[in-house]
């Protein structure tokens, strides 16, 4: 299931991908109103955005956040592994922090492993495949 922590994350994402690239920094109480995120958990989160790379930030009066990238070259998979870690649902499967389950006698044909890697793939698939550019063209079109 995905955290708050991970929507709140995606909805600030989102918001400043909707902003100019190259206009004035977004103001973090700006970001936290139209994103609707309380700005308490909004700071941290954008401090971990901003750490892994995928956010500019700029202190002072006409401070604020913006994207260090386009946003087609960001994805929803990125933002999400940034804030939870891996997208596995059981370690067994995981590509960045794999490790065996303990109660497992084989993993080759374990049906539980085996389901899991299907549904990791898949979630890739899809987190990875939609970039934020992608996520204001779909809101344009609804």
């Amino acid at each position: 299931m995905l955290t708050q922590r991970s929507r709140y994350a995606l909805r600030a994402m989102i918001f400043l991908a909707g902003q100019p690239r190259d206009g004035a920094p977004v103001p973090m109480g700006r970001i936290a109103v139209e994103a609707n995120v309380p700005r308490k958990f909004l700071e941290l989160i954008l401090a971990d955005l901003r750490e892994a790379g995928f956010l500019y930030s700029t202190r002072g009066k006409a401070g604020g956040y913006r994207l260090s990238r386009p946003a087609h070259l960001i994805s929803l998979g990125d933002i999400i592994r940034t804030i939870e870690g891996p997208l596995a649902l059981v370690p067994c499967v995981s590509h960045t922090a794999y490790r065996p389950c303990r109660d497992c006698r084989d993993e080759a044909t374990c049906a539980i492993h085996l389901a899991m890697a299907r549904v990791r793939d898949e979630t890739a698939r899809i987190l990875d495949g939609t970039s934020l550019a992608d996520t204001q063209a779909q809101a344009m079109a609804a």
